[in-house]
């Protein structure tokens, strides 16, 4: 039965993409449309990322290890003990600024999705895929509560994964672009993205546990992640333009809360 699931998980579902790719233009914080899309779409992407991890042998010890990344990352103990100036101290600041979590990725991945609980190593690496989502957006500098932040790590990551899945959303928000803001800025630090994740140094490969208590600076450095120039570009030139239905709730909540205090 579980082979059968995993068999099924390499077939293309165009319809269920397009569809997904609809409501996730219409709502950029439907977080559970972007895993129906890479469902649909990424076909073998996912076998092809762990033959590959195995042709290197720490990859292969981590392959045996299986360790699961996001209970790792869900551990408030775990977080709190990284070193100022690591990755895995940028990653605590990313959690304190965005309210997001590793558990509510997981939660959301597991909308409608029977693969999540199967124990094989396919699913183990979808899921390590899944979990270093939110790492990728701190070391690039792609902002997770920004339209144009999850378009350029998309594209990114559709250069680091070969998921055709990431390649659909990135294209679908950067054809939306040139519509909303009437400039070709937020396109090109999508492009950026991709060139960036095809320069870069191979992440699934990477022992996340040890580059998180690494300085930050030198793992950028070693893994030849560039500076973001078009992005951060875009970001300026283009200002609230960018801003997610994520952000402006966030900062309405935010503009409640010190009226409330004033009261």
């Amino acid at each position: 039965m579980t082979e059968a699931r995993i068999a099924d998980s390499y077939k293309r579902n165009w319809g269920a993409a397009l569809r997904a790719l609809r409501k996730l233009l219409a709502n950029g914080d439907d977080t559970q449309q972007v895993f129906i899309i890479m469902r649909s779409l990424n076909g073998t992407s996912t076998r092809k990322g762990y033959d590959r991890l195995l042709q290197d042998p720490a990859g292969a010890r981590m392959a045996y290890e299986r360790v699961e990344l996001a209970e790792r990352l869900s551990d408030p103990d775990y977080v709190a003990g990284f070193a100022p100036g690591t990755l895995g101290a940028a990653y605590r600041d990313f959690l304190a600024e965005t309210g997001y979590t590793a558990a509510g990725l997981v939660e959301v991945s597991n909308i409608d999705n029977p693969l999540e609980q199967i124990r094989h190593p396919y699913a183990w690496f979808g899921r390590r895929t899944r979990d270093v989502h939110d790492l990728w957006h701190v070391l690039t500098g792609y902002k997770a509560d920004e339209t144009l932040g999850e378009a350029a790590l998309v594209a990114f990551s559709y250069a680091q994964t070969g998921g055709l899945g990431w390649a659909w959303i990135g294209a679908g928000a950067a054809l939306k672009s040139l519509r909303e803001t009437k400039s070709t800025l937020f396109a090109k630090g999508v492009w950026e993205g991709y060139r960036h994740g095809k320069q870069a140094h191979w992440l699934l490969g990477e022992d996340w546990d040890v580059l998180l208590h690494q300085p930050i600076d030198e793992v950028r450095a070693r893994l030849n992640i560039r500076e973001p120039v078009a992005y951060r570009r875009a970001q300026r030139e283009l200002g609230a333009a960018l801003a997610s239905y994520a952000s402006k709730q966030k900062a309405k909540a935010e503009a409640q809360a010190v009226d409330a205090a004033l009261a």
